[in-house]
């Protein structure tokens, strides 16, 4: 169950970080435009690029293991498609 919002002066607090991107076997068009325009700018030797999404969600302090559990079942279920997507959580 995700935290409370409580009103008062700000707590500590965790950051987690959310990385999402496309699977391996999946086509990545995003990816291959940003490749080949780095080859025709003169860089060369880039061998594959993915774009993805970044999140940082901060939370109350509190159970990191609880955070870290719904956490990822948000990252699974609403913020990636587990079809396409792979995504890594950090929490700090």
């Amino acid at each position: 169950m995700p935290p409370t919002l409580t009103a008062g002066p700000p707590a500590p607090c965790m950051k987690a970080k959310i990385i999402i991107t496309p699977k391996k076997a999946v086509l990545d068009p995003q990816g291959k435009t940003v490749q080949s325009a780095l080859a025709h700018m003169g860089y060369q030797g880039v061998q594959d690029v993915h774009v993805g999404k970044y999140l940082e969600i901060e939370l109350a302090d509190g159970d990191k293991d609880a955070a870290r559990k719904w956490l990822d079942e948000a990252a699974r279920k609403f913020l990636s498609n587990p079809v396409i997507e792979d995504y890594r959580l950090e929490l700090e």
